[in-house]
């Protein structure tokens, strides 16, 4: 029924839903020309189930069953003066199960069985090896279940936990020795085996803490060298093209009113500079969504080195490039550094130099690869960027020698000599 006061904006549009979509958005129009708002319909499939938790709640089951049967196997065996085989080994073993998630109850069961079987009525230690047998496999049980605290949970509550056991077991040993002036010698074995057990499950837990801090260490250094990584990669790629869009657009902004032609040649120049600029990111954002083991497009190299040349003879910077050496494969990291430095070096000229022309060497050997950018320019440091440093960086990376300054004679240099492996063919 329509409620009062409600004002009418028509019936709702119906749109077929597409096969196979989850879900879809129905536009409704809206009163007094607003853009049109969406309902939300519910997915066409259900959402998955939960897993089932059928393994777990047995699991839970299971070990919560043999902690209360620990006491039951033991103590119908010890009424029944069984013989020295495997079932109080078992019983003993069976609170092992709720340790580490209840480690005060499967401690306190353990310690409750030892006090439990104290009281019963067993033969005396010089008729029998029945009770000397059950006090020593409860004393190391009790110690195994201290290192296994200690090794699964904080220092506090395994030294709580080993203090409260070592007192029982120096308490059960005071009030019921097995023989005469037996204790001193009890006493000393319960402290050394309590010690021991906590000492071993203290390494353990710093053990795995410590690979754990190494391993968290290692993830963090990883992602910083990624960021350095896209870092260099992006100043690199966008520095150049920057500063040669740069002065075709200040060229541009001078000439066009007298000489159009050139103008016009400087704005095709910065776009054909975006286009490629803009081509490179997205190759780098294609890399990085990319999984590890997906496709991959050619890298940057030396084989580019002919477009950055004409790249920087439109910015106006005539660069001469001079091979020397074998001209062989290099590994991928060595290519696109060796371009990269380039790269950054004839930025810097097109930006700091002040010059029209730089020189490249190129000379590759057996065993290194060595390249240097020179100019004649004004030849001072080119401010305080990242250029020199990153260049450095790649350099150092892949242990190399760089240096980069000012000329003697003028202008400024920049040389890196790059070890190349010798597996490289």
């Amino acid at each position: 029924m329509p409620i009062p006061g409600a004002r009418d904006i028509g019936p709702p549009i119906t749109v077929p839903k597409a096969a196979g979509s989850p879900s879809a958005y129905v536009p409704r129009p809206m009163p007094g020309g607003k853009p049109a708002g969406y309902d939300r319909r519910m997915p066409a499939e259900p959402h998955p189930s939960p897993p089932a938790r059928g393994p777990a709640k047995a699991r839970t089951v299971l070990v919560w069953s043999g902690l209360v049967l620990s006491p039951l196997l033991l103590f119908p065996w010890i009424t029944l003066r069984g013989s020295f085989d495997a079932v109080p080994v078992l019983a003993m073993a069976l609170p092992f199960g709720v340790l580490r998630r209840k480690p005060w109850v499967a401690l306190g069961v353990l310690l409750v069985e030892m006090v439990a079987v104290e009281l019963l009525p067993l033969p005396p230690a010089s008729a029998s090896g029945l009770h000397q047998f059950l006090r020593y496999l409860q004393i190391v049980t009790v110690d195994l279940a201290v290192g296994c605290i200690a090794a699964t949970h904080r220092l506090k509550a395994s030294v709580m936990a080993a203090a409260f056991a070592l007192a029982v077991q120096l308490a059960v040993a005071a009030a019921f020795e097995l023989q005469p002036g037996d204790f001193g010698t009890t006493a000393v074995l319960c402290v050394l085996a309590i010690v021991s057990g906590w000492a071993i499950g203290t390494a353990i837990r710093q053990r795995r803490q410590y690979r754990d801090a190494r391993r968290a260490q290692d993830e963090l250094l990883a992602v910083q060298a990624e960021r350095l990584r896209i870092a260099r990669e992006l100043h690199d790629m966008i520095a150049h093209s920057i500063g040669a869009i740069a002065f075709q657009a200040g060229m541009g902004s001078r000439v066009i009113e007298t000489q159009q032609a050139q103008a016009r040649d400087a704005l095709r120049t910065i776009e054909n500079t975006s286009r490629d600029t803009l081509a490179g990111l997205r190759r780098m954002l294609s890399a990085l969504r990319r999984p590890e083991d997906g496709p991959s497009t050619a890298p940057l190299g030396l084989a580019q080195l002919e477009d950055l040349v004409a790249r920087s003879l439109d910015a106006g910077v005539r660069v001469t490039v001079e091979w020397r050496g074998a001209r062989r494969p290099l590994p991928p990291d060595i290519d696109l550094s060796v371009y990269r430095i380039i790269q950054e070096a004839i930025t810097n000229v097109t930006r700091h130099a002040g010059t029209d022309r730089c020189e490249v060497l190129i000379d590759q050997q057996d065993e290194d690869l060595t390249v240097e950018v020179t100019d004649d320019g004004r030849g001072g440091l080119h401010g305080d960027g990242y250029g020199i440093p990153g260049m450095r960086e790649r350099v150092a990376l892949l242990n190399g020698e760089f240096a980069a300054g000012p000329r003697p004679e003028a202008g400024f240099r920049v040389a890196a000599r790059i070890p190349v492996p010798a597996s490289v063919p």
